[in-house]
């Protein structure tokens, strides 16, 4: 699906190839086709425009991709050219468009340049540094233990006996319920708190319809939340927000967007994504469940190949720039393809050869970079730890083929995870 690009935005004097175009074409990100195939899709668009190409978020929502890995990192790593403030391009966006709540501009770190964004982000390192990453293995086996052993013995009539097969959804019976109750313990929610911020965040990663609704859902829980934190504060991040910083109550609901928002949908599809590739990839399959590779090894190779926010790093130049051959608009969103430019050809010789090579964008680069990319890789290794000790030959259920990934421009995200494997006992577990 294509539509015209608005004349004078999006001008490109030479593409790769030697091709030339007046860009009055775009790439639609949205719809179940770019779901399915994004990286043919990236290959396409970068044999056609180069490391710049030209796209829509949603309908009427024109942005640039950046496909090209040495363009991210210089524009990453320039914001005073690149800053992420949003708001002079925010009035053009249609009216009830369904990405806005994860474009808009907030008073975060993530959303701000200059004094302001080093303000917001001193506050955040700060208050994640106060993560006992140590205690949080413990935090971890605690909340996986119990999850695995609701499913791990089987179901059904022959459930539990010798040779029987169980079967479970892993994102609905294990992997979402675990992100979020670590993010509960670690931002200090109380149940009713976690189940209305869940929601909210949800509706705004799917891009539905009821996003906006999502988004004020969230803003009230956020509010209730600070609220009985001022009231009773705690050890958790909140508090320590709180305690450590000048931050208004609208600041501290704001920082706290963020920080669900980067370790809830983004951490469950890591650890999914990573599932997927261990138990249908026969590089990891045979020899990570064999020891010769190790989780680290899978979450890096997907954080590289099928990174769970796969577009993202959105900024908006201050004025119109060139920038490889093309002229990038003034306060137009430039989005980083951080799936994209880890598949750059212009890169990717040998750079991924050997283990423990993460030089990937997954985390961001420069002001930007994620400040809880520690405790993210250590959530997620822990978490498929746990469940493949338990269950060491758990097997896709389905072909590869028949999964279903979620569309939106941003995500890189299953619908869901059938799994089966033999039933195993129920995993000791000391409350």
């Amino acid at each position: 699906m294509t539509a015209s690009y608005p004349p004078g935005t999006w001008s490109s004097q030479q593409h790769s190839g030697g091709h030339r175009s007046g860009a009055d074409e775009r790439f639609a990100m949205y719809t179940p086709e770019f779901a399915e195939d994004p990286h043919a899709a990236y290959a396409a668009l970068r044999s056609r425009y180069g490391s710049l190409a030209p796209v829509d978020l949603a309908p009427g929502v024109p942005a640039t991709l950046v496909l090209g890995y040495a363009t991210a990192v210089r524009i990453l790593n320039d914001p005073e050219h690149f800053p992420a403030d949003p708001r002079l391009w925010q009035p053009t966006v249609p009216t009830g468009c369904p990405i806005l709540p994860m474009m808009e501009w907030r008073p975060n770190a993530l959303r701000s340049s200059g004094y302001e964004h080093d303000r917001y982000r001193v506050a955040n390192v700060a208050a994640l540094g106060t993560v006992d990453l140590h205690g949080m293995h413990v935090v971890v086996e605690q909340i996986a233990v119990p999850l695995i052993n609701a499913f791990c013995s089987g179901t059904g009539d022959d459930g539990g006996r010798v040779g029987s097969m169980g079967s479970a959804d892993l994102l609905s019976q294990y992997i979402y319920p675990l992100v979020y109750r670590v993010l509960d313990y670690v931002l200090g929610f109380d149940a009713d708190t976690s189940a209305q911020v869940g929601a909210g965040m949800a509706a705004i990663f799917d891009a539905s319809g009821d996003a906006d609704v999502g988004n004020k859902m969230l803003a009230e829980a956020l509010d209730e939340h600070v609220r009985r934190k001022r009231a009773c504060p705690g050890t958790d991040v909140t508090s320590q927000l709180i305690k450590n910083s000048n931050l208004s109550t609208e600041e501290l609901i704001h920082q706290l967007v963020t920080l669900h928002g980067g370790g809830s949908e983004p951490q469950v599809h890591l650890i999914s994504n990573t599932l997927l590739l261990m138990m249908t990839d026969h590089r990891f399959a045979g020899d990570l469940l064999g020891g010769s590779l190790s989780t680290r090894d899978a979450l890096d190779e997907v954080l590289f190949a099928n990174p769970p926010l796969a577009n993202y790093c959105v900024t908006y130049p201050r004025q119109p720039t060139l920038i490889d051959d093309v002229w990038l608009p003034a306060h137009q969103p430039v989005v980083i393809s951080m799936a994209g430019c880890n598949a750059d050809p212009a890169i990717q010789a040998g750079r991924r050869a050997q283990s423990g090579n993460r030089s990937h964008l997954a985390w961001s680069l420069g002001p930007h970079q994620c400040p809880a990319r520690r405790l993210g890789y250590q959530v997620a290794q822990d978490a498929i730890d746990y469940l493949l000790d338990a269950l060491p030959e758990l097997e896709i259920a389905v072909d590869k083929t028949e999964l279903v990934w979620r569309p939106g421009p941003f995500h890189r995200a299953l619908q869901s995870l059938p799994v089966k494997f033999p039933v195993s006992p129920p995993l000791p577990f000391n409350h």
